[in-house]
């Protein structure tokens, strides 16, 4: 079976910073699916945070996503609104902290 792909853009303000990248690996370990990530040459395993971060993925980067196994286009398509939803950091924006 040929592996699925697709490049996606890395819109959240840090990037694949470690946050992102163990939410990344979260979604991956869901499925029955091997993922690999790739960027400017370099390939890692997607169920590997520091792997992840070692890419470097600054926002406005992309990343080419691989898949396959039996749930590769499910997985691309998590991944795909994970990082399209911004790994939910908008959501966690609102928390400030004020010291007086």
């Amino acid at each position: 079976m040929t592996p699925l792909s697709r490049e996606l853009l890395i819109i959240n303000k840090r990037g694949l910073h470690a946050r992102a990248s163990a939410k990344f690996v979260q979604m991956v370990e869901n499925f029955d699916a091997a993922i690999t990530v790739s960027k400017d040459g370099m390939t890692v395993g997607g169920t590997s945070i520091m792997g992840l971060m070692m890419l470097a993925a600054s926002p406005g980067s992309s990343v080419v996503v691989s898949a396959s196994g039996s749930q590769a286009a499910e997985a691309l398509d998590a991944l795909d609104q994970l990082i399209q939803n911004k790994f939910g950091e908008e959501c966690e924006l609102g928390r400030v902290h004020i010291n007086i």
